[in-house]
């Protein structure tokens, strides 16, 4: 199977560390949602990354329903988020918020680097959005006494919200700081440390036309 899409998207890069702490080959195929468009059209006529093809040529597309058929496919006893009840939503509830934090902060650099024109009320409201949920993110993370968000073993919680704090911290550096935010900064650091984390990176560079 290959994934398709950068590492300096943090959708891509959740996926792909995933794929890297499952144990499970993958091919990479770096394209760009803007250069590369017409390579991506055939698998994914949204344009969109991540993509995730299967050896039988089936396309999976959004990191969330992606991660879902990796759980399934590794099974209970090692995917990275329980399969039901009040842990599973605890641990969705910090994915959603991390993934629309993501987005956020992806639209806010589109508006930054694609308009001459910043639309006022636009940018306003993504920071909003975006500061208000790092700052329940913190208050939540802060309470947390075990190494990662719901106990001692890494999940999807835990890599998301690494790879969301990361791109932020990189696209809007006076968004996120550690003085404001030491819990998810102290988190993120931790997460980052490990090789699959390391080595499935990429510094962040301005979208092309």
């Amino acid at each position: 199977m290959f994934l398709i899409g950068q590492y300096d998207s943090p959708f891509v890069r959740r996926v792909a560390i995933a794929l890297r702490l499952y144990g499970l080959a993958f091919e990479h195929k770096p394209w760009s949602t803007f250069g590369d468009a017409v390579r991506i059209a055939p698998y994914n006529p949204l344009r969109r990354v991540p993509t995730l093809v299967l050896d039988d040529g089936e396309a999976l597309i959004e990191s969330t329903i992606i991660l879902d058929y990796l759980d399934e496919l590794v099974g209970e006893g090692k995917a990275m988020l329980p399969r039901s009840g009040a842990e599973r939503r605890k641990h969705l509830r910090i994915c959603a918020l991390a993934s629309g934090l993501g987005d956020k902060a992806v639209s806010l650099l589109y508006e930054r680097v694609l308009r001459k024109e910043q639309l006022a009320l636009w940018v306003e409201r993504c920071q909003a959005q975006i500061a208000d949920v790092l700052a329940v993110l913190e208050a939540e993370r802060a309470k947390v006494g075990t190494p990662y968000w719901l106990g001692a073993r890494i999940g999807h919680a835990d890599v998301v919200v690494a790879c969301v704090v990361r791109f932020t911290r990189e696209a809007h550096p006076q968004l996120f700081d550690a003085i404001s935010y030491p819990a998810l900064a102290a988190h993120a650091e931790a997460c980052e440390a490990p090789a699959p984390f390391q080595e499935i990176m990429q510094p962040l560079a301005p979208p092309k036309g």
